[in-house]
């Protein structure tokens, strides 16, 4: 395998690892690890694992951050791009080792779980808005081959954890004011009385935005409740909803616009007022039954509801022919899902194995609508309808995990998931010029994986792993085809083969290392045929290669300091020339794609360190952190690019104790150097329009307050 230079120059620092480690005359006192449960299903250590895996605890998560965004904390990860785009509108853009890079709707190429509850359906597409931080305990981040067992679009999982209650009662009310008219306001109620474990927190979010016409809101309600029936069994409910009525939409610019004035909001997001509207309502529960000493069954059930309005700047010329959807998407989803498995804890040639054996069923049921955004001459207003169609896509899908422990020093991890995707689309606007689009399609596909880990010493860990993914086409991709409405049935499922090696080092007591390099090959890839106004065409093309390594470092230093460091090398390019469309409207692509052009939207190189102080006897904090990421090629063509940043973000946090009472405050400053830079962009966006800029220098100042009953 060959690797980007930047890749070969983090060999020698991973091998280092290997000899420093290992010549440590004791063995460590570090915990290795937090506990862990997105890699294999069963609560482990993840330092023990064949697996990349971080784990984000609750203060990494909350202190001296606003709390509404996963890419405040995400960022900490090697791997993993998660960008804030400045536009509530539009969901975060977040990726893992270039899987995810080119959505433009949603969150693609990942699964999303919220306390073991899907937020990614069964098209692979998911959304993270009802994802309340403000009562997350961890978040598990786990890349490269093991996330294949989770099924479609798995290039990566992140699963975020609400927080327990502690036992009595505890009140935490919250504020937070930032720049560019920002607040969050939240309470949160836990505990833990009479057998029943509760956490309910509520928080409502506004800002005007950094660019014009950007401003949003947003309302969120999470609560956990957690109780046991019987001694050797649990019961968890979880629900959870999210409101954002009229959320503004600034759109894109071009590199011109983004340069003159990068807070200015395109004009046609004034003249059609674009904006979206999003509800949803989701419940699930858990529930785990010990059966004797050795076996755990375990049930989990969920039920959603979510509307979206959107309103976009589609010209009037440009929905005026029959077979158009118009300029206002309208969509209400139903679904829910249902997995079971059974764990088994047992022995094999004198070694301990644990086989966990399941089966998973998620439903989706959409009615997608389209209308006219203008009536006569007055623009973004519901007009006439033009487009109506009830679309049904659902999943069945049985896995198998082992995992055995031959001797002390070797840990053997593998899983096999046979997939089934479904989908079935029935046209209810069928007039003169716009024939019948209903349909049907089916995807299905057997993935894999293989791992062990080599027990080098006490401290070092050795570990190889395969894998084989599959991702199908989302239904907002399936949504249109080159000169028409319909569902754009010809797309195919790419499926991608991925290798990794790597180690984990406890180097001392207090300091953890790990290091991995990978390689990822894709047939089928799904790519950006064309993409104007919000409307994206998909194409299957031959494949593309992603090769890479990732670097981090987590050290405590003498007098209360300590070190964190995260590198990421990836060179992600197209393994063969393909054609695609510059100009809408675009029937028959004419432009040629080179071969080995860098793939949109994916870094070649990702950078965080963060360098930290804590004073224990006053609770005072102070935190210098540093985030700096390589040009970001903004199409197929590579025609553009946003240009390399780097910038310098300062956090101090105090804690007091008064009685029943705990406080923290705390001041952030992001973008100290008031560095201009795009943080975010569309890719293969038609007209151009690729660049969403970053705010500049702005304040965030926070306080929460306790007090336990």
């Amino acid at each position: 395998m060959s690797l980007p230079t930047t890749a070969r120059l983090l060999l020698p620092a991973l091998i280092g690892g290997i000899h420093v480690a290992g010549a440590l005359a004791a063995p460590p006192t570090l915990t290795t690890g937090p506990v862990i449960v997105s890699a294999t299903r069963v609560e482990q250590s993840g330092f023990d694992l064949p697996v990349s895996i971080d784990s984000l605890n609750q203060a990494q998560i909350q202190d001296g951050q606003l709390q509404i965004n996963l890419s405040e904390s995400l960022g900490r990860i090697p791997g993993i791009v998660a960008q804030n785009r400045q536009n509530y509108a539009q969901d975060l853009q977040i990726s893992s080792r270039g899987f995810g890079a080119r959505a433009s709707f949603g969150v693609r190429g990942l699964r999303i779980y919220a306390d073991g509850i899907p937020a990614t359906m069964p098209d692979g597409q998911g959304q993270v808005s009802h994802i309340d931080l403000g009562s997350a305990a961890r978040i598990e981040v786990l890349r490269g081959p093991f996330s294949a067992l989770y099924g479609n679009s798995s290039g990566g999982v992140i699963s975020v954890f609400t927080e327990d209650g502690a036992p009595g009662m505890r009140l935490e009310p919250g504020i937070a004011l930032g720049s560019y008219g920002t607040q969050r306001i939240g309470a949160k109620l836990s505990g833990e009385r009479s057998g029943l474990n509760y956490v309910v927190d509520a928080s409502t979010f506004r800002t005007d935005g950094y660019r014009d016409h950007s401003a949003a809101k947003r309302e969120n309600l999470n609560a956990k409740l957690r109780w046991a029936p019987a001694a050797d069994s649990r019961l968890t409910l979880v629900v959870n909803s999210v409101d954002m009525p009229g959320i503004q939409d600034p759109l894109g610019l071009t590199r011109a616009a983004y340069e003159a004035n990068p807070q200015q909001a395109r004009q046609a997001a004034y003249d059609f007022d674009v904006r979206k509207s999003v509800s949803q309502q989701q419940l699930g529960l858990n529930y785990e039954l010990k059966v004797g000493a050795d076996d755990t069954a375990h049930v989990m059930f969920y039920r959603g509801h979510r509307d979206t309005i959107q309103f976009q700047a589609i010209t009037v010329g440009a929905q005026t022919p029959a077979g158009q959807a118009g300029g206002v998407i309208d969509l209400v989803r139903d679904y829910w899902g249902v997995d079971l498995r059974w764990t088994h804890r047992g022995e094999l040639a004198g070694g301990p194995v644990t086989t966990s054996a399941g089966i998973n069923y998620d439903m989706l049921n959409e009615t997608r609508r389209g209308f006219q955004n203008f009536i006569g001459a007055q623009l973004g207003v519901l007009g006439r309808i033009k487009r109506d169609e009830a679309n049904e896509i659902f999943n069945f899908d049985q896995y198998l995990q082992t995992q055995w422990e031959p001797t002390p020093r070797w840990r053997l991890v593998a899983g096999l998931r046979n997939s089934a995707v479904k989908v079935a689309s029935k046209d209810h606007f069928v007039i003169t010029g716009n024939g019948d689009d209903s349909g049907r399609t089916d995807f299905a596909a057997v993935t894999g994986s293989l791992g062990a880990t080599f027990r080098a010493s006490d401290a070092v860990n050795l570990y190889a792993a395969w894998g084989r993914g599959f991702e199908t086409p989302t239904l907002n991709e399936l949504s249109y085809r080159a000169g028409g409405a319909g569902l754009n049935f010809g797309l195919r499922p790419s499926t991608s083969d991925n290798l990794e090696i790597g180690v984990k080092a406890a180097l001392g007591s207090d300091a953890l290392l790990s290091a991995a390099i990978f390689q990822i090959k894709t047939r089928d890839e799904l790519v950006t045929l064309s993409n104007s106004g919000g409307r994206a065409v998909f194409q299957n093309v031959a494949g593309t290669k992603r090769e890479g390594a990732e670097l981090s470092a987590d050290v405590g230093l003498p007098g209360n300091f300590r070190v964190y460091g995260a590198l990421t090398a990836l060179r992600a390019v197209y393994d063969e020339a393909f054609l695609t469309c510059t100009g809408t409207p675009c029937l028959v692509p004419t432009t040629v794609v080179n071969a080995g052009n860098r793939i949109p939207g994916v870094p070649a190189t990702t950078a965080f360190a963060e360098l930290s102080w804590r004073h224990p006897a006053s609770g005072f904090l102070a935190a210098l952190e540093a985030r700096a990421v390589s040009k970001v090629y903004v199409d197929d063509r590579n025609s553009d690019a946003a240009e390399a940043y780097a910038i310098a973000n300062l956090r101090l946090g105090f804690e007091q104790a008064r009685g029943g009472w705990k406080f923290k405050e705390f001041l952030r400053v992001d973008n100290l150097g008031d560095r201009k830079y795009a943080g975010s962009i569309i890719v293969n966006e038609g007209g151009s329009n690729f660049f969403e800029p970053a705010p500049g220098r702005n304040y965030l100042l926070g306080m929460t307050a306790s007090y336990g009953f």
